[in-house]
């Protein structure tokens, strides 16, 4: 599992799985959005305004590094 965070655009994304995937995203609420692979496993989680939902100082590790998402066909 690696965590990212961007603090720039206060977005965190924790992604469970490493490789490569097919994924979709599932917005489950305004500001969190799953992404889910074929055999409907979530792989990530995106949090949008994450310093608003989560305590970032008890994040650890944080991998710091720019984050792109990934687009779905």
């Amino acid at each position: 599992m690696k965590i990212y965070y961007d603090g720039k655009t206060d977005l965190l994304y924790i992604r469970f799985d490493e490789e490569k995937h097919q994924i979709m995203n599932k917005r489950v609420t305004d500001d969190i959005v799953l992404d889910i692979e074929e055999d409907n496993k979530i792989i990530g989680i995106e949090i949008l305004d994450a310093s608003k939902h989560i305590n970032l100082s008890k994040v650890l590790p944080i991998e710091y590094g720019s984050y792109q998402a990934v687009q779905t066909a």
